[in-house]
C-alpha cells in the first residue's frame, strides 16, 4: 500500500471516530459507535483503490557511486531522476490489536524509472570517456507495514507511529544505452542502493503522513455547529475499545447551546456497552442513547424555539367565535363575529421514552384563546393540554428521520374571563386542530431526521434499526456517494448539514 493511501485510510479511519477526550475518571457517554473489521476492510480497500494513484510520481535521492571496473579503473556512475511512477498492491490487511491498527500490505510491485551518467578517464592520457542514458527499474515482493497507536489524551485522537517498516525483496534493472561492459556493473552495485533508496522513501512518507494526520485530528473541533442555536458535542469520552474484529468508542452525545458552556448533565444514562450489531454482515453500528434527543428537546424548548401563534388553519371557522357559538356560547356573546389566535407554549420540554416495542412522546402545553377586537389582542381563556404520541424511526440518508401520531390527549382549565367552558365540547375541536396543523408540522420537522456521525461523502446502506430499552440502535453498511472527493475530508465543515431552523415556524 502506497503511503498516501496508508495516511488517507488512517484520516477516514480515524475522522470516524471524530475527536476524543480523555478524562481523569470515566464519563457519560450518550452515543457509542463500533466500526467492524468488515467496515475497516470496506475503508481500507477503498482508500487503497482511490488514493493509490496520489504516491505517484515520488522522487527519491540522486544515488552516485565509484565502480571499479577490470580493465578500465575506476568508474564514477550517478543515477538521477530515480521517479516511482506506478504502484500496484497485491493484497493488504488491517488488523486490530489491543494497543492499535496494524496495516500490512503484501505483493506490493512499484515501477521506476531513472537516468544513470558514467564517466572514468583513460590510463594513456589525460582523457575523460562518459556516456549517459535512462533505464526502468521493477520492484517486486515488496512490503509495507506500520502499527498506529490510538489513545485519547486531552481532548483529542493521538496517533503514535509505534512501528513501521518497508521491504524490497526483488529488484530487475532494464539499462537503455551506454557500453554492455557497464550492465553488470550497475546490477550487482546499485540494486541494493535502489532498493534501500525506495524502503527509505516511503518509510519517511509514512511517518510524515501519520505526524500530519496527528496534528490534524488535534485541530479538530469538539463540538459540530447543527444551527445557529445548538450544537451537537461529539467529544469523545473514556478510552477507546480496541478488539481483534472492531474499534469501540464513545462520545458525550447530548445537545448544547451555542457560545454556552454545556452546563451540569442531569440525564439519567442507560449503560451504553458494545453496540449489538458488531457481527460481520455490518461495517457500522451507532447506539444512541433516549437522552440525546430530550437533550434536544430541553435546548430547543429553554431557547423559546416552541412556542406558536395559529393564526390560519384548514377550517378556518375555528378560529372565528361565529364556530364557537355552540361550543362556548358565552365566546360569543361577548365577542360576536371576532377573530380569533391560538397561542400555543410548551409548558415544559417534550419527554421521549424509548422502549422495545414503541418510542413515546409525552408533551405538556398551554393554549391560551385570545381574541382580535379593533386592533388588540385579548386572551379570555387558557388550557393546559397533555399529549400523548407514539413514534417510529427510519434511515433517511444519513438522518434518523421518523413521525409521530396522535395516541390521546387530556385537557383542564387553568384560568377563564368568560366563565367556565365545557371541556367535553371544546375536546374534539381540540382534536381537529391538532390533527390537521400540529401533527404535520411536526412531522415534516421529524422527516428531515436527525443527522448521524457520519463523514461527508459516505451514506448508509442497508440500514437496519432496532429499539431497546432507552436505545435506539442503527446496524448499516456504508457506500460511497458519487461526488466523494478524499480532499472534501479535509475542508468538509461538519458531518452534521441539517439545520433545525429548516423547517418555518407556523406564523412569524
Amino acid at each position: 500500500m502506497s503511503p498516501p493511501a496508508l495516511s488517507h485510510l488512517l484520516l477516514v479511519l480515524s475522522l470516524l471516530t471524530l475527536s476524543s477526550q480523555s478524562p481523569s475518571s470515566p464519563s457519560s457517554s450518550y452515543i457509542s459507535i463500533i466500526i467492524s473489521q468488515t467496515g475497516l476492510d470496506f475503508v481500507k480497500d477503498l482508500l487503497v483503490t482511490k488514493a493509490i494513484s496520489s504516491l505517484t510520481p515520488l522522487h527519491l535521492p540522486q544515488i552516485e557511486k565509484t565502480l571499479k571496473i577490470p580493465l578500465v579503473g575506476n568508474v564514477n556512475v550517478v543515477l538521477s531522476n530515480v521517479t516511482i511512477y506506478r504502484v500496484d498492491v497485491g493484497s493488504s490487511y488491517a488488523k486490530l490489536g489491543d494497543t492499535g491498527v496494524a496495516i500490512v500490505a503484501s505483493g506490493t510491485t512499484c515501477n521506476l524509472s531513472l537516468d544513470w551518467y558514467y564517466s572514468y578517464s583513460t590510463w594513456v592520457g589525460p582523457v575523460k570517456i562518459s556516456d549517459r542514458g535512462s533505464a526502468s527499474v521493477q520492484v517486486e515482493g515488496m512490503e509495507v507495514g506500520l502499527t498506529l497507536g490510538l489513545e485519547n489524551r486531552g481532548g483529542s485522537l493521538e496517533l503514535t507511529l509505534m512501528e513501521c517498516g518497508c521491504y524490497v525483496k526483488d529488484i530487475t534493472i532494464t539499462l537503455d544505452g551506454g557500453a554492455s561492459w557497464l550492465y553488470q556493473g550497475i546490477l550487482d552495485a546499485f540494486e541494493a542502493q535502489i532498493g534501500s533508496a525506495v524502503e527509505n522513501a516511503i518509510t519517511q512518507k509514512l511517518g510524515e503522513g501519520v505526524s500530519k494526520l496527528d496534528s490534524f485530528l488535534q485541530a479538530l473541533p469538539k463540538e459540530i455547529e447543527v444551527d445557529d442555536t445548538a450544537s451537537l458535542n461529539v467529544t469523545f469520552v473514556n478510552d477507546l475499545s480496541l478488539k481483534n474484529s472492531s474499534i469501540g468508542l464513545e462520545i458525550d452525545g447530548l445537545f448544547i447551546r451555542n457560545g454556552k458552556d454545556s452546563g451540569p448533565k442531569n440525564y439519567i444514562k442507560t449503560s451504553l456497552p458494545s453496540v449489538s450489531c458488531t457481527g460481520p454482515s455490518k461495517m457500522l453500528g451507532i447506539s444512541l442513547d433516549e437522552a440525546v434527543f430530550n437533550s434536544a428537546s430541553d435546548l430547543y424548548y429553554n431557547a423559546k424555539f416552541m412556542q406558536w401563534i395559529v393564526n390560519e388553519i384548514p377550517d378556518q371557522s375555528l378560529l372565528n367565535t361565529a364556530g364557537w357559538r355552540f361550543i362556548v356560547p358565552q365566546l360569543y356573546k361577548k365577542y360576536p363575529n371576532d377573530d380569533m389566535n391560538l397561542n400555543i407554549s410548551l409548558s415544559s420540554p417534550p419527554v421521549i421514552r424509548i422502549s422495545s416495542n414503541d418510542i413515546d412522546a409525552t408533551v405538556y402545553a398551554d393554549l391560551i384563546i385570545d381574541v382580535l377586537e379593533a386592533g388588540d389582542v385579548i386572551p379570555v381563556a387558557c388550557i393546559s393540554l397533555v399529549f400523548h404520541g407514539s413514534g417510529s424511526v427510519k434511515i433517511v440518508k444519513n438522518n434518523l428521520a421518523g413521525s409521530v401520531k396522535l395516541n390521546d390527549f387530556s385537557m383542564q382549565l387553568k384560568w377563564s374571563t368568560i366563565g367556565n367552558l365545557r371541556m367535553f365540547l371544546i375536546q374534539p375541536v381540540m382534536w381537529t386542530i391538532i390533527e390537521t396543523v400540529f401533527l404535520p408540522y411536526a412531522n415534516s420537522h421529524l422527516a428531515k431526521g436527525f443527522p448521524l456521525p457520519i463523514i461527508h461523502g459516505f451514506t448508509l446502506q442497508n440500514a437496519e434499526i432496532v429499539c431497546s430499552s432507552a436505545i435506539i440502535e442503527v446496524c448499516s453498511d456504508v457506500t460511497l456517494t458519487d461526488s466523494f472527493d478524499l480532499r472534501q475530508l479535509l475542508v468538509s465543515r461538519s458531518a452534521f448539514s441539517y439545520s433545525f431552523r429548516d423547517v418555518p415556524e407556523i406564523t412569524r
